[in-house]
């Protein structure tokens, strides 16, 4: 089978493996990817970037994927294994498990014709969803795990600074607070368009512009500049909530005397629970959230490394970058 395959940091390649159908381990589904989304964490990967205790190189990207069973059956599946026995997969944190392991990072991922996946993990989809659009499970719940933590109240003023998918994604799932106002702060004026597309009601370049006074800041651009305008832009007991990566061993300053005067709450969030992962899903069985718009490009396995391109830059709007299998 088919494999998109980084053996070592900048060396990514598609290449041929063996099938993982004749060995299984107990427990284990075979799965038949579809639709694989790729991330800036994957160009991390690729780059060698991602902190050595989360990845084991060679490995097989792809950690946002659908695909459908031997018989058929469309399926997601939660890409975090938690070991189900530790004290934090006890307390349903399973997102801190002692033992970290995940698809995509160590273990093989789903940009491969065939996947093996622990049959716990994974989850059903209605008939009728969007194969492309369950892809977009992983980063969903990711989103929702953090605004759980952040617990938004309706009525709401929220400032998403980011523009790209996880930003978008945190736009669109505000709108399930019913907010009075949701602000996307970007950096490509070519993203005004998914803005709206999200149910952002301001999309602006400008922090000036944007404002302040937020009872919810999310952080969604992974940069420390981007922390400092969050930290800004939050009212007197708010909220910031960091979901961005900035890379291994950057650093933001903190202004110490805002925070206490200001009373506000730092949140960051990290991946997704099984709760939420369930809870994802059913909203997007449910079609109460719609993430589909967020794709706007799509490529086949054999161009990979075209879609790696992209994903890398270029002209025009940018959201999900797809890899499509037959």
């Amino acid at each position: 089978m088919r494999t998109l395959r980084v053996d070592r940091p900048h060396a990514v390649a598609l290449t041929d493996a063996p099938s993982p159908a004749a060995d299984p381990e107990a427990g284990e589904l075979l799965v038949r990817p579809r639709a694989v989304g790729l991330c800036g964490t994957d160009l991390e990967l690729v780059d060698g970037a991602v902190d050595p205790a989360y990845v084991r190189y060679p490995l097989v990207l792809g950690h946002e994927w659908s695909g459908v069973l031997a018989d058929g059956t469309p399926v997601v599946g939660e890409g975090i294994v938690p070991c189900g026995r530790c004290a934090a997969c006890g307390r349903g944190a399973t997102n801190l498990c002692a033992t970290y392991d995940e698809i995509g990072f160590t273990r093989p991922g789903a940009a491969a014709d065939e996947l093996l996946v622990p049959a716990r993990l994974v989850h059903r989809l209605a008939p009728g969803v969007d194969l492309a659009e369950a892809a977009l499970v992983e980063p969903m719940a990711v989103v929702l795990r953090g605004l759980r933590r952040a617990a938004p109240e309706p009525g709401l003023r929220a400032l998403v600074v980011g523009d790209g998918t996880i930003g978008l994604l945190a736009v669109h799932l505000l709108r399930l607070w019913s907010p009075a106002e949701v602000c996307l702060l970007g950096r490509r004026p070519e993203q005004a368009g998914l803005a709206a597309a999200a149910g952002a009601d301001r999309f602006t370049l400008d922090p000036e512009e944007a404002g302040g006074g937020y009872q919810l800041v999310v952080e969604a651009a992974g940069a420390p500049e981007a922390v400092g305008t969050a930290l800004g832009a939050a009212g007197r007991g708010g909220t910031v909530l960091l979901l961005g990566l900035a890379g291994t061993g950057r650093t933001a300053a903190f202004p110490i005397d805002e925070l206490v005067n200001g009373d506000l709450t730092v949140r960051g969030s990290f991946a997704y629970t099984s709760e939420v992962w369930r809870e994802t899903v059913g909203l997007l069985n449910a079609g109460e959230v719609a993430p589909g718009f967020v794709i706007t490009h799509r490529f086949p396995l054999v161009e990979a490394a075209a879609a790696l391109a992209t994903l890398r830059g270029g002209a025009g709007p940018r959201g999900k970058v797809l890899l499509t299998l037959p």
